[in-house]
């Protein structure tokens, strides 16, 4: 989905909606990548970083994660993957609630086990998760202390790591999502490669040139 669509209506539209077929080929003859907006340092040296950057609410990252939970299983050991929920000024969407949500997952050490059920909350129980009360409800009904969960939403770790992340996105240039960050240097998408499947083939190439440097 791309950022506009979230920011000006909750309206769904197609990550590729907007595109003819013929604008999809001509972008992924084009390569079907673009440059980061900024170069961005790897996180750990000698290690190729792969980002996805994605939103629980956007229904084509749902879609997706079968399909990137299952590609990261092939990545070689010299590429470090991870998932990095976008956080975009909006009166209407909570991003920053969401990209906390995440985070409290993480540093709480359930975010494997958890991950998929916020996907399935939002996309097949229709929960909004609009604020912090709704997010904390759901934490509880999967199980966790609510008080432990809250304590750590609100806890300055998980704030500066969904900060990070608002920096992150906006350094790949990200403006929809899902898309996929590759090495700090080039950004590709199911709208940029022409499917999801492509994007994914487009970040096989675009680790493997990086590799050879």
């Amino acid at each position: 989905m791309e950022r506009r669509d979230f920011i000006q209506s909750m309206v769904v539209v197609g990550a590729t909606g907007g595109l003819g077929m013929g604008t999809q080929l001509a972008q992924a003859q084009s390569g079907g990548f673009k440059p980061s907006k900024e170069t961005v340092p790897r996180s750990n040296p000698g290690k190729i970083d792969v980002i996805e950057f994605f939103w629980y609410g956007c229904p084509h990252c749902y879609k997706f994660e079968p399909l990137i939970q299952a590609w990261k299983k092939t990545l070689p050991s010299d590429v470090l993957f991870r998932q990095v929920p976008v956080g975009w000024p909006s009166k209407r969407t909570n991003f920053t609630g969401h990209q906390k949500l995440f985070y409290t997952l993480e540093a709480m050490g359930v975010l494997a086990t958890a991950h998929s059920k916020v996907f399935e909350a939002m996309h097949n129980d229709k929960k909004v998760l609009a604020d912090d009360a709704q997010i904390f409800d759901f934490a509880e009904s999967i199980g966790l202390k609510r008080t432990e969960f809250a304590n750590n939403f609100k806890s300055f770790g998980v704030n500066a790591k969904a900060n990070q992340a608002v920096g992150l996105a906006s350094a790949y240039g990200v403006d929809g999502v899902p898309s996929l960050g590759i090495d700090g240097k080039f950004l590709t998408s199911a709208s940029l490669a022409g499917s999801d499947q492509d994007a994914l083939r487009v970040a096989d190439a675009l680790i493997k040139r990086q590799r050879q440097g």
